[in-house]
Order: structure tokens, then C-alpha cells, then sequence
């Protein structure tokens, strides 16, 4: 079962030491170059494009980051169907699986870790569309001599596929003209939003301003300076003169003949500035694509605002927690419950568990009232809701005050 890996050392090795800045000289054109070519299934010069600027942008390094620990830092369960020895006996695998699993990077493996960081890297692809795992499943025996498997997952960067057929394929290296497709068994493919590709023109339209007005600030940030003197050029007096305006300080600065008369020359612009609102427009917009609604602007007034950036974020948790808890049943679960049990339909299956106490109590109060009302309630619907194990056999039970 266990496979070996497609990855190549010099291929890796050639894409970090041969790795142009992609967003050193980036305009609208060249991103609109790029941004179409993703759609056409060339992957690369988009994906190095927002691996860069997710790296650079003080906004997006930040709320990217919350984003994806909101998730990896949250409890999972091995939730079961029923109650049999069958059922258990997936659980147990399920749990030795995921407890003795561990994750790296194909480009530096100075990364390492297990879950949480898989967690992270399969939330990639809310930044790039697709987050691309390189499987190497490792069958262990315990001392009961009873089957185990486990596996080392590979996080490989989007720049090695391509996408040009529908279906992701590896590239081997940056010069390859023909692609290898991916053994399903052998690779995991989490699929989500792509919000780089909004987040990069959000960029563009920040740095853009963003420069200018550094430069304004450069050219008009000290007021130049202009002197007169009576004395002629190459005098005493003159020198004097001269060394007085550059001890001012000011980049700009001039000597005139005739009289003696020192002035500010202001050149900064009259009103306000675009440069900081259109910033900031920027900012905002990035924000809102990763964390819900921006709180610095709804809960100017009221405290509306508040426990709106609450139930959103809430919502994003969610949806990203079933994201992952998805993609590993379909992809992972069903593969190694009929490696070790050849049943095609396992009895047990991993669940990331949403943090919110809001949804939560609501959900608790709701099935409450239905309860009372004499609404049958499917008992794997509330484990699965609330996280809750079902007891195993001569398991002591918490009884009802």
C-alpha cells in the first residue's frame, strides 16, 4: 500500500533557487494577463502572484492567518452511524489514523507538524481555489499484531499543476510540457473559494496610490527654501549665504543675489489627499472577503456592528470547519476504512467541531422546544450536532437529575 513519492528533489530545490518576484513590477495589464491565464488552467503565475502578496501585505498576512488558526485550533471528534462493535472498530482506526499522522512541506521541510497544520494547509485553497496534498500512506502493526494505517501528508504549492483538461494534473517541473494525472488515492485535493484572485486586485489598487504617495511625501513632506543676498557669487558674504540655506535642512534649496530674504516655498497640494481613502477602501474590501463585515465601520455609531462581525465570522468558522471535515470523509476516511476493512461504506468519520456558543444554544433551545412539543429526534442528528460520542458498551452513562 505504501507508494512512493513523485516529487523530485531537484525539481524542488530548482523552483525555490530559480523563483522570480512576481509582483515587483505588477500592473493591471500584467495581473489581467495572469488572472486569465488561471481560468484557462495555467496555474502558476497566478499562484506565485498570491503566494507573494499574501506574504507582503501587512492586511492579508494578518486576517489570512486568523482565518485558517480559527479552524486548525478547533476539537475534532471520530463521530460514529450506530452503536455496533463494527462502528467501534472504524472509530479506533479513524482515531489511530489521525493521532499518528503527520504534515510537511514539499518546498521546506523545516515545516512540520500533524492535524492542526494539515488543517492550515488544506485552507489554502480559500485563498487559491485548490490546496494540493502528496499522500504517503504508511501501514503500521500493533503489538496485538492488528492492522493500523496511518499516512505523511506533503503539501505541494499550486505552481506545479495545471488545470487546462478540468482536472488538476502535476507538472514536474517549471519546464515540463506534459502533466502526469493525480492517483485520487494518492492525492488530496481540498477545493474552496479562491479569494485571491479579488484579493489581488485590491493589491494592485492599494499599492498603487500607496507609492505615490510616498513619493509625495519624499518631494513635499519639508518645505524648500529660498534665499536672497546682496553679496555677489564667489564672496564671503556669499558662502556665508549659502551654507545658512544648506544647514536648513531642505532638499530643495536656492541662492539668490539682491537683498537678503529667506522664505518657505510650500508645495503640497491644497485639500485632502485621495491617496489615504482609496488605501483604505482597499483595506477594508480585503478584510471583508476574509473575515465577514468590517467592524471598524459598522460599530461606528451603534453596537450593531459588533454582533454582526460575531454571526458572520461565525458563519466563515462554519463553513470552513464542514469544508474540512468534508473533504477528509470523502477523500480520507472512505479510503482507509476499506484498506484495513474493505467495506465501502464505513461506520465512522471525522468532524471538526464550529466553536460558536451563539449558533450552539440556539440549535440546543430550538431541539428543546421540539422535544417538548413530541418531534421524534433522530439521535446520530443531535451527536453529530453537538459532538457528542455515543457510549460505548458498559460505558457509565450520566443520568438525568
Amino acid at each position: 500500500m505504501k507508494a512512493n513519492s513523485i516529487l523530485k528533489t531537484d525539481a524542488l530545490q530548482n523552483s525555490i533557487r530559480f523563483r522570480i518576484n512576481p509582483i515587483k513590477n505588477l500592473t493591471p495589464q500584467t495581473l489581467t494577463r495572469i488572472l486569465d491565464a488561471f481560468h484557462q488552467g495555467n496555474l502558476a503565475p497566478a499562484s506565485l502572484t498570491w503566494d507573494a502578496i499574501e506574504r507582503r501585505d501587512d492586511v492579508l498576512q494578518g486576517v489570512i492567518s486568523k482565518r485558517k488558526k480559527a479552524v486548525s485550533r478547533l476539537k475534532w471528534e471520530i463521530l460514529t452511524l450506530d452503536n455496533s462493535p463494527q462502528a467501534l472498530q472504524h472509530k479506533q482506526a479513524l482515531q489511530y489514523f489521525y493521532n499518528n499522522l503527520t504534515t510537511t512541506h514539499a518546498c521546506d521541510n523545516n515545516i512540520s507538524g500533524g492535524l492542526s497544520l494539515l488543517i492550515k494547509q488544506m485552507l489554502d485553497s480559500i485563498a487559491k481555489k485548490y490546496a494540493v496534498h502528496e499522500i504517503i500512506y504508511e501501514p503500521q502493526s500493533s503489538p496485538l499484531q492488528k492492522k493500523q494505517l496511518t499516512a505523511s501528508f506533503r503539501f505541494v504549492p499550486l505552481w506545479f499543476f495545471e488545470n487546462s483538461t478540468g482536472k488538476l494534473r502535476f507538472l514536474p517541473s517549471n519546464s515540463s510540457k506534459e502533466s502526469l494525472p493525480l492517483d485520487p488515492h494518492q492525492w488530496l485535493i481540498t477545493t474552496a473559494d479562491g479569494l485571491m484572485e479579488s484579493c489581488s486586485i485590491a493589491y494592485l489598487f492599494k499599492h498603487l496610490p500607496l507609492k505615490d504617495w510616498l513619493i509625495y511625501c519624499e518631494r513635499n513632506g519639508m518645505p524648500g527654501v529660498k534665499a536672497t543676498t546682496d553679496a555677489h557669487p564667489g564672496t564671503p558674504q556669499w558662502d556665508a549665504a549659502l551654507d545658512a540655506v544648506r544647514d536648513f535642512g531642505a532638499e530643495f534649496h536656492a541662492l539668490m543675489t539682491r537683498g537678503t530674504d529667506i522664505q518657505a516655498i510650500d508645495l503640497t497640494a491644497r485639500g485632502q489627499l485621495p491617496y489615504p481613502a482609496l488605501i483604505e477602501r482597499m483595506d477594508r474590501a480585503m478584510v471583508a472577503l476574509w473575515r465577514g463585515s468590517d467592524l471598524t465601520t459598522l460599530s461606528k455609531h451603534d453596537s450593531s456592528g459588533a454582533s454582526l462581525q460575531e454571526n458572520e465570522i461565525s458563519i466563515l468558522e462554519e463553513d470552513d470547519a464542514s469544508l474540512i471535515s468534508e473533504t477528509l470523509n470523502s477523500q480520507i476516511d472512505r479510503f482507509v476504512l476499506k484498506q484495513l476493512f474493505n467495506v465501502n461504506h464505513g461506520k465512522a468519520y471525522i468532524k471538526i467541531q464550529p466553536s460558536s456558543s451563539h449558533k450552539t444554544n440556539h440549535d440546543l433551545q430550538l431541539y428543546r422546544q421540539l422535544w417538548e412539543l413530541g418531534l421524534p429526534l433522530p439521535i446520530t442528528h443531535l451527536q453529530e450536532r453537538f459532538g457528542i460520542p455515543l457510549p460505548q458498551p458498559n460505558e457509565q452513562i450520566l443520568s438525568k437529575i
